[in-house]
């Protein structure tokens, strides 16, 4: 492991572990959560007539394989992440395609890519977890074609996205460990502060760069709720170390916590973002 990697391991290690193995166990879940993004990211391929696409923190591969579908065997698609139990995943589902996508298990920050070798690169939620971002996204830029595009979705801030920490907020009084979200470090949140972002962009080498708000109504199945909220995020990753007792209590907890989201067998919320797009 060289030095960058070392530098980045604390995202290695729960990517291949805890985090990585809870989006495995509710990829299709998560899949149906963010289908909206998927298909936003899917279209800008298609209007761009890209041919080469990369696709940056793949996780369990649903973006990469849609964007292969689009783009059928005369393009490539392809995916890489830092996830090893995703990879493995992704490139399980691959093996049903027609024309698969390649998936590579690495992460963007370091890999060794070929120059110039995409003509668009995106991501859905997966570049908010490097260490040193604007190496990270200097190397996507060296991976880029002269004029290739870059669009990529990342969450806005926790305040504006209060169902994604309802979990944590319910949990606190019982799990004075809960890890504190710290804007600007790696993580869901770490990409809130579009000024940041801009300037990451610019000093990676991105031009043309522009930043909107993206808010987007998303739903999974009321029934799924109690294995979303238990398996994910910093509450998924502690309350597997609770006795049961406890863990009832949280649980019971945490689900009055998301009663506001729910609306019969449906739990629905708005997802805060900013649509990312540049090009190198």
């Amino acid at each position: 492991m060289d030095t960058i990697q070392q530098a980045n391991a604390e995202q290695i290690a729960l990517w291949n572990d805890t985090a990585g193995r809870a989006w495995v166990e509710t990829q299709e879940t998560l899949d149906a959560v963010l289908a909206p993004f998927e298909d936003l990211l899917v279209e800008a391929v298609a209007d761009r007539k890209a041919q080469r696409v990369l696709d940056v923190g793949c996780g369990t591969g649903s973006t990469t394989l849609a964007i292969a579908r689009r783009l059928g065997p005369k393009g490539t698609a392809v995916g890489l992440d830092i996830s090893q139990p995703m990879i493995t995943l992704a490139k399980q589902r691959a093996e049903h395609e027609s024309a698969p996508p390649r998936f590579i298990g690495a992460d963007a920050q370091t890999h060794a890519f070929e120059p110039a070798s995409f003509d668009m690169i995106v991501s859905r939620f997966g570049v908010m977890f490097f260490d040193d971002s604007v190496r990270a996204f200097a190397n996507l830029r060296r991976a880029a074609a002269p004029k290739a595009d870059l669009q990529v979705i990342v969450w806005r801030s926790a305040a504006e996205n209060p169902f994604m920490t309802a979990a944590e907020r319910a949990a606190a009084p019982f799990l004075p460990e809960l890890p504190a979200r710290r804007p600007d470090e790696p993580g869901q949140f770490a990409f809130a502060d579009r000024s940041r972002v801009h300037s990451i962009l610019e000093k990676s080498g991105w031009t043309a760069i522009d930043i909107e708000p993206l808010d987007v109504a998303c739903t999974l199945p009321a029934s799924k709720l109690d294995a979303y909220f238990t398996r994910l995020g910093p509450l998924g990753r502690v309350l597997q170390q609770v006795d049961e007792q406890e863990r009832s209590r949280i649980i019971e907890a945490v689900r009055a916590a998301f009663a506001p989201y729910v609306h019969g067998t449906e739990v629905g919320f708005t997802a805060a973002c900013w649509l990312v797009e540049a090009q190198a």
